[in-house]
């Protein structure tokens, strides 16, 4: 277990470099993003959380995408800019996080899968909500504080006390995100 926790406090710090540097929109964020889910691949997979295990196989995918995004998405190429989505699109992604959490946690149930259900949700909500990041959607800091709060339990429950750390800093450094976006998105209108 010691080596996975020197793992872990590597995946923690190159988190930490990935959420300060989509905070400022810079594009590094994506190659950190890609190195800390790699690790955390494994360190999930070692105490039982297969679904974040996976969650973390996706977000290698989505470092890429959101590479590709913030450097060629958008109308002229050129990447996509900050923006809001509808009410009506938010009830669909909500709708859709706890269809996904339903169906997923029922089919952990019947595994060695550790807390079926709220890895389940976390998985399904960051899953939602890294798309929203790489297409810039201001509202992804309000949905990554929900995910969070729920990951921190979920993560002292499994003797990750790093990555609960992890998740209360992201606690705030979602707040900041947040607030620091909406005023970006504001001063580009």
């Amino acid at each position: 277990m010691e080596t996975w926790l020197t793992w872990e406090n590597l995946a923690v710090v190159l988190a930490v470099a990935y959420l300060l540097l989509a905070m400022r929109e810079n594009i590094w964020c994506w190659l950190a993003a890609f190195l800390s889910t790699a690790i955390y691949t494994f360190v999930f997979w070692n105490v039982s959380l297969v679904m974040e295990s996976a969650l973390n196989v996706f977000y290698m995918g989505m470092a890429v995408y959101g590479w590709w995004q913030w450097t060629h998405g958008g109308q002229t190429d050129d990447g996509v800019a900050i923006h809001t989505w509808s009410a009506r699109r938010h009830i669909g992604a909500i709708g859709l996080i706890l269809a996904l959490t339903l169906v997923s946690g029922s089919l952990l149930g019947a595994t060695e899968a550790a807390r079926p259900f709220v890895d389940s949700f976390t998985t399904m909500a960051s899953v939602v909500t890294t798309f929203m990041v790489a297409r810039k959607v201001l509202e992804n800091w309000l949905y990554w504080v929900v995910i969070d709060v729920v990951s921190i339990w979920l993560y002292l429950d499994r003797g990750l006390q790093s990555t609960a750390a992890l998740f209360a800093l992201y606690v705030v450094l979602a707040v900041v995100g947040f607030v620091q976006w909406r005023r970006r998105m504001s001063s580009d209108a």
